[in-house]
């Protein structure tokens, strides 16, 4: 007997029927009729559903976007037209890689945990256990917003934590988990420590404008960059000068060579987080120096040029 003749006079089948037809099971066509993805056409004498044709082509349908994993609502969604096919699509692709990249994480660090030494094991493990995965960068921008001075400008503070907080490597190597995790152990802790203190152009006593001063140091900082890329020994130029000249304004002096002396003096005494530069290093792209790298690069040119100006004394003393 052919599908057609089982229909009935008013050409509606049965629950049954219409699950044969699709190849599902009964439960299957009452789920999604419950939960009002698949109409009834009407009831039968006796009180139990009856399905159109057009409910077949419907539920073909409804398997093929839960084969796309969508769940039941956006389904719904769909097939109202409240949504369409191809952003549900787009979400679909977002959620699968951020699981994906979990799963990447997860094996970098299972293979960190596995070829260490299992004296290191235990540290290890307590590392990665404090941080999600893939991990979230907010332990590292509020470090930063606490680490910097008080009432930056907000468009300074959000330029500043872009460039200084890494993004997580997509598919990380094992020392990249690492680097992350003692990263995140770093930032999570008190900034105020001697070894994260407050350098003096961040207090407010000492007659710093702080925004000044780091309005001037991104400009210094992207001038080095090319140098550092160039693999060029520090020395005096455009970037060290727009370096000393962002010192000098956000206190109101002037670019002297005293001035310089004194600059030379304060940046050797001032607390360092160079732990932190030499994490992120190692978390991002080599081509794109550090905001760290860039500092040190000129701290390094601005000592060169006080030995160049100190040698021809030196020499007409001797």
């Amino acid at each position: 007997m052919s599908s057609d003749s089982k229909r009935s006079p008013d050409h509606t089948w049965s629950i049954g029927e219409l699950a044969e037809r699709a190849g599902v099971t009964v439960k299957t066509v009452r789920f999604y009729s419950d939960r009002g993805l698949l109409p009834e056409a009407g009831r039968s004498a006796g009180g139990h559903r009856r399905y159109g044709p057009e409910a077949l082509d419907r539920l073909r349908l409804i398997r093929s976007l839960r084969t796309l994993d969508l769940p039941v609502p956006e389904v719904g969604r769909i097939l109202d037209e409240e949504d369409t096919l191809e952003d549900a699509i787009a979400g679909q692709l977002r959620e699968l890689g951020s699981r994906m990249a979990a799963l990447r994480w997860r094996e970098a660090a299972l293979h960190l945990l596995r070829d260490c030494a299992p004296e290191e094991r235990v540290d290890r493990l307590r590392l990665i256990g404090a941080m999600t995965t893939p991990p979230s960068t907010a332990p590292l921008a509020r470090f930063w917003r606490r680490w910097l001075p008080p009432r930056l400008p907000p468009r300074l503070v959000a330029t500043i934590v872009e460039q200084a907080v890494p993004q997580p490597p997509a598919d990380p190597t094992p020392s990249q988990v690492l680097a992350f995790a003692r990263l995140h152990a770093f930032t999570s802790g008190d900034c105020r420590g001697t070894d994260r203190g407050q350098p003096a152009a961040h207090r407010s006593d000492n007659g710093y404008r702080p925004a000044v001063l780091y309005d001037g140091l991104i400009e210094a900082f992207a001038l080095a960059s090319p140098e550092l890329r160039a693999q060029r020994a520090p020395h005096q130029g455009e970037a060290l000068d727009c370096f000393v000249s962002a010192y000098a304004r956000a206190c109101g002096a002037r670019d002297t060579p005293a001035f310089r002396h004194g600059l030379s003096a304060q940046l050797a005494a001032d607390p360092r987080i160079d732990g932190y530069w030499r994490l992120v290093a190692e978390l991002s792209d080599p081509s794109q120096p550090t905001p760290g790298a860039a500092h040190d690069w000129l701290r390094a040119a601005l000592v060169e040029g006080e030995l160049t100006v100190h040698e021809p004394v030196m020499r007409g003393q001797s």
